[in-house]
Protein backbone atom coordinates (compact mmCIF):
# COMPACT_ATOMS: atom_id res chain seq x y z
CA UNK A 1 0.00 0.00 0.00
CA UNK A 2 1.28 3.49 -0.78
CA UNK A 3 2.32 5.38 2.36
CA UNK A 4 0.32 8.51 1.51
CA UNK A 5 -2.82 6.42 0.96
CA UNK A 6 -2.30 4.71 4.33
CA UNK A 7 -1.72 8.06 6.09
CA UNK A 8 -4.97 9.43 4.60
CA UNK A 9 -6.78 6.33 5.89
CA UNK A 10 -5.36 6.87 9.40
CA UNK A 11 -6.35 10.54 9.39
CA UNK A 12 -9.90 9.73 8.26
CA UNK A 13 -10.10 7.28 11.18
CA UNK A 14 -9.26 10.07 13.64
CA UNK A 15 -5.49 9.67 14.01
CA UNK A 16 -3.05 12.57 14.04
CA UNK A 17 0.70 12.95 13.68
CA UNK A 18 2.12 12.90 17.20
CA UNK A 19 5.80 13.47 16.35
CA UNK A 20 8.48 12.92 13.73
CA UNK A 21 11.16 10.39 14.48
CA UNK A 22 14.44 9.70 12.69
CA UNK A 23 13.04 7.03 10.37
CA UNK A 24 9.41 6.83 11.47
CA UNK A 25 6.51 9.14 12.17
CA UNK A 26 4.44 8.39 15.25
CA UNK A 27 0.67 8.60 14.84
CA UNK A 28 -1.80 8.76 17.72
CA UNK A 29 -5.44 7.69 17.83
CA UNK A 30 -7.18 10.57 19.60
CA UNK A 31 -10.13 8.38 20.61
CA UNK A 32 -8.07 6.11 22.85
CA UNK A 33 -4.60 7.70 23.07
CA UNK A 34 -2.78 4.73 21.51
CA UNK A 35 0.32 5.44 19.41
CA UNK A 36 2.11 3.55 16.64
CA UNK A 37 5.16 4.24 14.47
CA UNK A 38 4.68 4.46 10.69
CA UNK A 39 7.84 4.01 8.56
CA UNK A 40 8.74 6.58 5.90
CA UNK A 41 8.92 4.09 3.01
CA UNK A 42 6.98 4.88 -0.17
CA UNK A 43 5.41 1.40 0.01
CA UNK A 44 4.28 -0.24 3.25
CA UNK A 45 3.52 -3.97 3.28
CA UNK A 46 -0.10 -4.91 3.91
CA UNK A 47 0.90 -7.05 6.90
CA UNK A 48 2.56 -4.01 8.50
CA UNK A 49 -0.53 -1.88 7.79
CA UNK A 50 -2.65 -4.47 9.60
CA UNK A 51 -0.25 -4.41 12.56
CA UNK A 52 -0.34 -0.59 12.77
CA UNK A 53 -4.16 -0.61 12.62
CA UNK A 54 -4.21 -3.18 15.42
CA UNK A 55 -1.79 -1.11 17.55
CA UNK A 56 -3.99 1.97 17.07
CA UNK A 57 -7.14 -0.09 17.77
CA UNK A 58 -8.67 0.65 14.34
CA UNK A 59 -10.94 -1.68 12.35
CA UNK A 60 -9.54 -3.65 9.41
CA UNK A 61 -9.86 -1.91 6.06
CA UNK A 62 -11.55 -3.55 3.10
Amino acid sequence: MKRQEFIRELERAGCVLHRHGAKHDVYQNLANGKKAPVPRHTEIKNSLCRLIRKQLDLPESK
